[in-house]
């Protein structure tokens, strides 16, 4: 069965805006960054850096990448900034993939169907 035009633009367009999530979370810096503030609780720079070995500036560099994803947002709260957790573009890639594992499940059981024939 051939995939039109329109519905090979729409899934092209949906995983070029997955693309910056999956990219930010592939360091290992910048996932531990997203597992600190999944609790829910916003931190600070210099709280993100607290039990690191990296830098704020460091830690301030993955802050953009992950922002730039919208996986993380920042408040101002007086003199610095907090930074929050967003969960939405994480449970959007889960559809996502949830939605290719549907797929591939489809096609290997045509697979199988058509190997036991």
């Amino acid at each position: 069965m051939a995939m039109s035009r329109r519905t090979h633009s729409a899934g092209s367009a949906r995983r070029q805006a997955y693309a910056p999530v999956f990219a930010a979370l592939g360091d290992e810096t910048r996932l531990s960054i997203v597992a600190k503030l999944s609790t829910g609780q916003p931190r600070s720079i210099s709280q993100l850096t607290d039990g690191s070995k990296l830098t704020r500036q460091a830690i301030t560099k993955h802050l953009r990448v992950l922002e730039r994803a919208a996986l993380v947002h920042s408040v101002r709260t007086g003199r610095e900034s907090l930074f929050e957790f967003d969960p939405k573009p994480l449970e959007e890639c889960k559809r996502y993939l949830d939605l290719v594992s549907e797929q591939w499940d489809l096609t290997l059981s045509q697979l199988k169907a058509f190997v036991e024939r």
